[in-house]
């Protein structure tokens, strides 16, 4: 979540806001200390500190807290306290922010905006699943460069940590991916899809290398790319067919469910 930004659009809406911070955790909890909600005078909120009756009493506090003016700090055992079998302690912080604070806020939100959200994702292809698979994306610790040589493939709004790049030259994007980045590929050119695959694969310096297709999509890349010169070791990090084995159904959302988790997976391995 872009915390500043939420908050900043929190308070144009609505004349104030809360965030609602965890600065400490014990034991067993629901999320880690740094996690984050902003919470609207209205009730509605952004983000999350956990759910379950600990995310309950936080919103409540900060509702009480925006009308009173008055941030507070809290601390709760959740056994004891709420009755929930984590068996940890939380500390949480409320703030309260207003009008007077939003160009301070609005510097803060360009700040983080620039910041990477995430682990580093490269997407090419805005068609059907591209798109399905960059929403999926959206609310997850990504940070995604969505590519595509067609001009009018990319969709009017595009989720916020996605960074959209019309390229005559794909494969040429790579040179710019950070080591360790996550590469997908489902262009609407198996030609195209060759030629990033092959720069994908010639750069061995990414940490998952995807493409979209079936073993008979694979069996045909496999073959051309070796008569290319790629070595075996390389031609053995592609992942194709990409998604969680299992998962029936090739509808795009579908898909795209199963390659983000995919992806949560592949980053968890890298540590």
């Amino acid at each position: 979540m872009q915390t500043y930004l939420r908050l900043t659009q929190s308070i144009e809406a609505e004349g104030a806001a809360a965030l609602v911070r965890l600065v400490d955790t014990r034991g067993s909890s629901p999320r880690e200390a740094g996690a984050a909600m902003v919470v609207r005078p209205s009730g509605g909120f952004h983000g999350t500190i956990g759910g379950g009756a600990m995310e309950w009493q936080a919103l409540a506090e900060a509702r009480e807290a925006l009308a009173k003016g008055e941030g507070k700090r809290s601390v709760v055992a959740l056994g004891p306290d709420l009755a929930q079998c984590c068996g940890g302690r939380v500390e949480w912080r409320i703030e309260i922010f207003g009008r007077d604070d939003l160009p301070e806020l609005r510097e803060r939100a360009q700040a983080e905006a620039a910041e990477p959200q995430g682990r580093a994702v490269y997407l090419f292809g805005a068609g059907h699943v591209g798109r399905a698979l960059a929403l999926a994306l959206g609310p997850l610790p990504f940070d995604l460069s969505w590519i595509d040589s067609r001009e009018g493939a990319f969709p009017e709004r595009a989720p916020a940590n996605a960074r959209l790049i019309l390229s005559a030259d794909p494969p040429a994007e790579l040179t710019a991916a950070p080591d360790g980045a996550l590469i997908l590929i489902m262009t609407h050119s198996h030609p195209l899809d060759l030629a990033i695959t092959v720069e994908a694969l010639r750069q061995d310096r990414f940490g998952f290398v995807g493409l979209i297709g079936s073993e008979t999509k694979r069996a045909r890349f496999v073959s051309q790319m070796r008569a290319a010169g790629l070595t075996e070791a390389k031609l053995a990090k592609l992942t194709c067919p990409i998604g969680i084995v299992g998962i029936p159904g090739k509808e795009p959302a579908v898909i795209a469910a199963g390659v983000a988790a995919q992806l949560l997976q592949a980053t968890a391995k890298a540590g």
